[in-house]
């Protein structure tokens, strides 16, 4: 999940000389600020891509290096467009509460594609198959959200589910705390669906 930039970006001399960044997963740049008491990082966006804020939902294109601040609670943190990001409520342990409603925020500027798997959470049961998956995509062109239809079961699995779709924009669908107001809510009961943007 955590790789330093040239896993990613071989062909980015520039990010082959970064060593004080890395991905995590295939969305995410972090950006650690390792210098007592600064404020703000310069911080290279790898070519290649456009990345956003995940704190101020601006828009930058790669290969070039920006100004982040960095303020005490927030590390510089970048996602990839094309990017689908699920977003449920807090938890502290697997069976707390289920992670419902769940908020999909799409990162536009490229097609994107994620699955999201489900399994029972508490045994080993996943090992022989028992979990379930659902395809999501983006597509930049005809600018729609879809969610497949959804494969395989396990005990006490949820039959509807209800997916609130974010547009990342500035100042909307940013930071860690759920968005206030959805582009988009509905309600999936394992059959595929298509949402376009507004």
């Amino acid at each position: 999940m955590m790789r330093a930039l040239p896993m990613d970006f071989r062909s980015d001399t520039k990010a082959l000389d970064t060593s004080d960044e890395y991905m995590f997963g295939p969305a995410f740049l972090v950006a650690p600020v390792t210098e007592p008491k600064a404020t703000n990082k310069t911080v290279y966006l790898p070519a290649g891509t456009h990345w956003v804020g995940f704190w101020t939902g601006k828009s930058s294109e790669g290969g070039e290096s920006i100004r982040a601040s960095a303020p005490l609670d927030e590390m510089p943190l970048f996602v990839r467009a094309g990017s689908i990001v699920p977003m449920g409520p807090a938890v502290q342990y697997a069976g707390e509460k289920p992670a419902d409603p769940m908020e999909l925020r799409v990162y536009r500027g490229a097609d994107g594609a994620f699955t999201l798997y489900e399994d029972e959470g508490d045994n080993y049961d996943y090992e022989r198959g028992v979990h379930a998956t659902i395809p999501i995509s983006w597509n930049e062109e005809t600018q729609t959200l879809t969610i497949g239809k959804r494969t395989g079961q396990f005990p006490d699995m949820p039959t509807k589910r209800t997916f609130r779709i974010v547009w990342v924009s500035p100042e909307h669908g940013i930071g860690g705390d759920a968005t206030r107001e959805a582009d988009a809510e509905v309600t999936y009961t394992g059959t595929a669906l298509t949402i376009p943007a507004r």
